[in-house]
């Protein structure tokens, strides 16, 4: 696959020997979440190959978790899953991008986004959940 585009209807998506194209530092690649309809930036990841294949095969978006070293559903806890609608990959084969219908909130924080606050700590994303009744 020449380009630089996995959908994920069926029509143009990769399969597992694929996955060699793609440049998994140890073991890992990084992914950029976006909203598929506004563009905002969700969250950001790390996924390991046996993610994007799960994320690949069920159109939910999975991650692996640096923290518990294992794999991660998004959702499978809040029931704020990620459909995953297209996923993308850079130039160099080593970031991927994903554009997903969020439901509820992407961050552990109850914001819609990870980045939800500034350097200089103003808050300016929306909260859309409290974590205490989530987690």
């Amino acid at each position: 696959m020449n380009n630089s585009k996995c959908c994920c209807d069926g029509n143009n998506s990769i399969n597992a020997a694929d996955l060699s194209q793609f440049k998994f530092e140890n073991g890992l690649i990084p992914a950029i979440v976006q909203d598929a309809a506004t563009k905002e930036v969700l969250m950001f990841a790390y996924m390991n190959e046996d993610a994007l294949k799960l994320t690949l095969e069920t159109k939910i978006a999975h991650y692996w978790s640096r923290s518990r070293q294992s794999l991660w559903k998004k959702g499978e806890t809040s029931g704020h899953f990620q459909s995953v609608l297209e996923i993308r990959f850079d130039c160099d084969a080593d970031c991927l991008l994903l554009f997903v219908e969020q439901t509820g909130g992407a961050c552990h924080n109850g914001y819609k986004s990870c980045f939800y606050r500034t350097v200089d700590g103003e808050i300016v994303g929306e909260k859309v959940f409290d974590e205490k009744d989530v987690y």
